[in-house]
């Protein structure tokens, strides 16, 4: 089996570049058509022929549980980075959660002058359940009782700030997370029906931040 260390990651991530030359549809492609009509008798051979090697899988497989915590590296270090940018002079980190979800935290960050959430996924459009995430988080953070500043810290400032002016309905973007859809119902529901209504009442509450801003990285994908 192959191990962990860089060099085997680098010999994996270049099997897997020359299996997918001149792109993984076109590949694929080619592959249906190879296999098309044949026996039991010719595998053996289209195999080899198309460098289908055990070593291969080993490394697609490699590749895969290197990756499979990659969200959570990219949460954390991104935290981390940006605290140099947005620490005011005389702030302190009080609690830090950079773990996948808040780990039994309210926030991500929280210090003696803000409590803040950050979302590193970068927004090519429409898309459910990123949103369904950004107005949890905007919702926990406007009804959050403190004095401290809230903020909001996400990749590209455009996507976010169209869907929460918009019209989806607050029952549907808070589906999946029964526990603070009570909240809102309880409070809110016969009140503010969209997200665009709901967000026009509490705009004022959470500063929305483009984290390219902090963490120039960002902006160079």
């Amino acid at each position: 089996m192959i191990g962990e260390s860089s060099t085997d990651l680098n010999q994996a991530a270049k099997e897997l570049a020359s299996f997918r030359k001149n792109g993984l549809k076109f590949r694929l492609g080619k592959l249906e058509e190879a296999f098309l009509s044949r026996g039991l008798g010719e595998l053996g051979q289209i195999l080899e022929d198309e460098k289908l090697t055990g070593s291969l899988l080993m490394s697609a497989l490699l590749i895969k549980d290197a990756s499979s915590q990659i969200n959570e590296i990219v949460h954390a270090v991104g935290i981390l980075k940006s605290l140099p940018s947005l620490l005011d002079s005389g702030e302190l980190v009080e609690s830090l959660s950079l773990g996948a979800g808040n780990t039994g935290r309210q926030f991500d960050l929280e210090t003696n002058f803000r409590v803040a959430e950050f979302k590193f996924i970068e927004w090519k459009g429409a898309d459910a359940v990123r949103q369904d995430s950004l107005f949890k988080d905007f919702y926990e953070l406007a009804e959050f009782p403190t004095d401290k500043k809230k903020f909001l810290y996400v990749v590209g400032i455009d996507y976010p700030t169209k869907f929460l002016q918009g019209k989806r309905a607050c029952k549907s973007v808070l589906t999946r997370h029964q526990k603070t859809w009570k909240h809102f119902e309880e409070n809110y529901a016969s009140r503010f029906t969209t997200v665009g209504y709901y967000f026009t009442h509490r705009a004022h509450s959470v500063r929305i931040v483009d984290l390219t801003e902090l963490l120039p990285e960002m902006a160079l994908r």
